[in-house]
């Protein structure tokens, strides 16, 4: 590539590139696996090491590590090989399971979520898979996330938020609750919510705001645009409502503690 197109590349832009050409090196003695893998089916990453490459062999070949490739050794049947934009991947569960086999509990929830949330598989058939895999090596403990995986967790930060607040003992909310003005018009969707608590949560990504801007709109006119969504949800609902950015995620003790100071008040 030119240097100009290469620096214009973000971390997963560049490891997709680099798999397709050790794939191109390698032909078909490999497909694509582990964390290659789920680049190549587009599902959501955080957490992961973008380094080295990884493939799965067909033949049983190949040193477990050579210079930026990590080979994996495993029984692999014609019928599990696919192709995603020209690159030879094996199945979008079980490449997500097995980055998970080496990933901590909060980034293997993450990962299940993303792929569930891109509808790179159901539910039914990550159980399945886990099911088969479940006698593999360091496995087991991928059951707790596997129960808990949830396609309606909406981005890679709200599944860090539902993971926080299950280790941090919080009911689970109720996730993606719309909000309704009084002649039936929708005002929003809210990511969290505790009726019992009448307590709402929302995780805020700057990323939407770049996502999601209309044409001629600019992040700040985004960011007050949620502003005034909050407050007529405030005021329909008469819910307390706790926002939650990257930043906390990294002090959950002090996150968690505002969540339960508003439970408390509630109860």
């Amino acid at each position: 590539m030119f240097a100009d197109e290469w620096a214009a590349l973000d971390p997963v832009g560049r490891h997709r590139v680099r798999a397709r050409a050790v794939q191109r090196s390698l032909g078909g003695k490999i497909a694509l696996s582990h964390v290659s893998g789920m680049v190549a089916h587009g599902i959501d990453l955080w957490g992961v090491d973008l380094a080295k490459v990884h493939v799965t062999r067909l033949d049983g070949a190949g040193r477990p590590l050579e210079g930026d490739v990590v080979h994996h050794l495993g029984a692999v049947r014609e019928d599990e090989i696919e192709t995603r934009d020209g690159l030879r991947t094996l199945p979008a569960v079980r490449c997500v399971l097995e980055t998970s086999l080496q990933a901590n509990d909060e980034v293997t929830q993450c990962l299940l979520d993303a792929g569930l949330r891109a509808k790179a598989f159901t539910k039914e058939e990550l159980i399945v898979e886990y099911e088969r895999m479940n006698q593999w090596p360091f496995s087991h403990p991928l059951g707790l996330a596997v129960t808990h995986a949830d396609p309606v967790s909406g981005s890679i930060g709200e599944s860090r938020c539902l993971w926080l607040f299950r280790i941090g003992g919080l009911p689970r909310p109720e996730l993606q609750v719309p909000v309704y003005r009084a002649d039936g018009s929708l005002v929003g969707i809210v990511d969290f919510a505790w009726p019992q608590f009448r307590l709402f949560g929302e995780f805020d990504g700057k990323v939407k705001y770049g996502k999601l801007l209309k044409p001629g709109q600019s992040p700040s006119d985004a960011v007050f645009e949620e502003k005034v969504r909050e407050d007529e949800i405030r005021e329909i609902t008469d819910y307390g409502f706790v926002r939650v950015i990257w930043d906390d995620l990294d002090s959950p003790r002090r996150t968690l503690g505002r969540f339960e100071s508003r439970m408390r008040m509630a109860g």
